[in-house]
Order: C-alpha cells, then structure tokens, then sequence
C-alpha cells in the first residue's frame, strides 16, 4: 500500500531545470519515455472527464467513472519501477474491460463498415479518448523495449482502447445518433 502523500504546495520549483520525481523518488527527464507514457495516461483520464459531460447513459458514466480510477492506478504503475510498491494493474481489471466490450458489442451489434469518428458529443468524445489512449499504448510499448512496466498495464491500455470504440458507438446509437459509415466513393 502507498503511504498517501498530502499535497502542500502547487509548484516546488523542482521542474523547473527539465527534471521530475517519480514514484519511488528516481529523478527523471520530463521528456524521458516513462513520463511521456504516464502523461498520455493523464490526457486520456481529462478526455474522459470532459466525456462525461454529455453523456447520455447512466451505465457508460459508472463504466467510466471506473476507467478514471483505472487509469489514476495505471498512472502511478507507469510512473514507478519495479521495485516499487505501488497499486498495479491487476488481471481483474482486464478481465472486466473484456466482459464489458462484449455486452455492448451485444447492444450495437458487429461492425461490419468502417465508421467515422463522429456523432454526438460524448460519443466523440470517446473516439477522441479512442485515439489518445492508442497513443499511449505506443508510448508504453516503447517505454517496455528499453525498461520494466508492468505487463498488465500494457494489456489493459489494449483492452481500453477497444473499450472506448465500443462506447462510443453505444452512445450514438442510444442518442438517436447513429453511426456514420465511411464512404469510399468519391
């Protein structure tokens, strides 16, 4: 368990030449690989918030409410070494992303036509969400060529992005929305 930290001060001044702490107390470049692949985890969890916003389903606001603790979790996983104890990832949590991309294919059925990234506003929100959350996933995998992460982690970003299509198509389609399908034909 990670003893809970108080903070007492917005800026320390600290990053101020280029540098950060991470979790564990390891100084790093704030370009470094591990900081780059954390801080594409927090830009996703603010998508997710503004996401929120417009939401239509009850059941798609608990689901992401529960993807922005996930995501506060895979933050502080990035965000620290192997010989750190902090909260990971657990297998859990990818299982639950599966079960749950599964019901809500159930609910809009399989894709058969490439669909734009588009439709409501929370539902775009969620493509936007789709595509930084893919950025992550590189940025992890890139951070796991050259230092240890957690194998979870990079699973579970997977599983996420897969997750987020599928929501996103589930609120256009309960918004009365819609998909909108690709046109090849010009």
């Amino acid at each position: 368990m990670v003893e809970k930290t108080r903070i007492t001060k917005i800026y320390t001044k600290f990053g101020d030449g280029g540098n950060t702490v991470l979790v564990g107390g390891e100084i790093t470049a704030k370009d470094s690989e591990r900081v780059e692949a954390y801080g594409d985890i927090d830009e996703l969890n603010s998508i997710i918030g503004l996401a929120l916003v417009g939401l239509t389903s009850k059941k798609v606001r608990n689901i992401l409410s529960k993807i922005q603790n996930d995501l506060f979790i895979l933050g502080a996983d990035l965000a620290s070494k192997k010989n750190v104890s902090v909260p990971r990832i657990k297998k859990n949590r990818i299982n639950w992303a599966e079960t749950t991309i599964d019901e809500y294919v159930l609910e809009v059925g399989t894709l058969k036509e490439f669909i734009l990234p588009a439709g409501s506003f929370a539902a775009s929100t969620l493509h936007i969400a789709r595509t930084v959350c893919r950025r992550a996933e590189r940025k992890i995998v890139s951070l796991g060529k050259k230092e240890w992460i957690s194998p979870n982690s990079l699973i579970y970003v997977n599983r996420l992005s897969d997750l987020l299509f599928v929501l996103a198509r589930y609120e256009n389609k309960i918004s009365g929305q819609g998909e909108i399908f690709a046109n090849f034909k010009k």
